[in-house]
């Protein structure tokens, strides 16, 4: 799954994982990224990140997931990455009460600091550990439905739906980038951009948005 970090591009997007410590972020990164896992992964110091190509349709988009620390005392150094994401994943342990009710916090720190387009993912990871369950799927699909999120349930470990998690948020992160393009052309302005991936444009959004349609069942209105 490696791709070259140099190879041509049409669209970079940024996208951040967050969520308490221990639920499992470095792994969901690391599996989509390199399909690996590591049972000995280690807290993440401040923040890490990981590229990977992706074809949606016919552009190719240069994913760049930035991993984020969930320990407290690094809360001040990752509220800034937050800024210019295009997506996130917002991640609780399925067998952790605790991870899970600090969502809302989670989320109000998205929202915050995030872009008003943020597309949002609602992750309940490591459901290979399914006996040790504190968290129904059913309350993490009601707070994604009460909140605007889609939603999903994965394992790193047994590669359970990391790789549609993530396809999912690229793939509406795309949807909502071209819209606005799209629009923007249309009228006559021109969106905020940088110059990146071996000179191609890449879009960056800035307008108030807070929640995604549905287009999959893991998606909520």
């Amino acid at each position: 799954m490696a791709d070259s970090f140099d190879e041509e591009c049409d669209y970079l997007f940024k996208a951040v994982l967050t969520g308490d410590s221990g639920v499992g972020k470095s792994n969901l990164l690391s599996r989509f990224a390199k399909d690996e896992f590591r049972l000995d992964s280690k807290p993440t110091i401040g923040v890490e990140f990981a590229y990977r190509n992706i074809k949606v349709g016919d552009k190719l988009i240069k994913a760049q997931i930035w991993d984020t620390a969930g320990q407290e005392r690094f809360r001040a150094i990752t509220s800034s990455y937050y800024r210019g994401a295009l997506g996130a994943m917002l991640i609780y342990d399925i067998t952790r009460r605790a991870t899970f009710e600090n969502v809302k916090k989670w989320l109000q720190e998205l929202r915050q600091f995030g872009s008003g387009d943020m597309v949002v993912v609602l992750v309940g990871n490591k459901t290979d550990l399914g006996h040790s369950r504190e968290v129904s799927e059913e309350e993490g699909n009601s707070v994604a439905e009460a909140e605007g999120l889609c939603f999903m349930e994965t394992s790193a470990l047994e590669k359970v739906n990391v790789e549609e998690a993530f396809m999912h948020m690229i793939t509406k992160i795309h949807e909502i980038t071209s819209q606005k393009s799209l629009e923007a052309k249309t009228n006559g302005s021109v969106p905020s951009s940088t110059t990146l991936c071996s000179g191609e444009k890449i879009i960056t959004i800035d307008h108030e948005v807070t929640a995604t349609k549905q287009s999959t069942t893991c998606c909520i209105k």
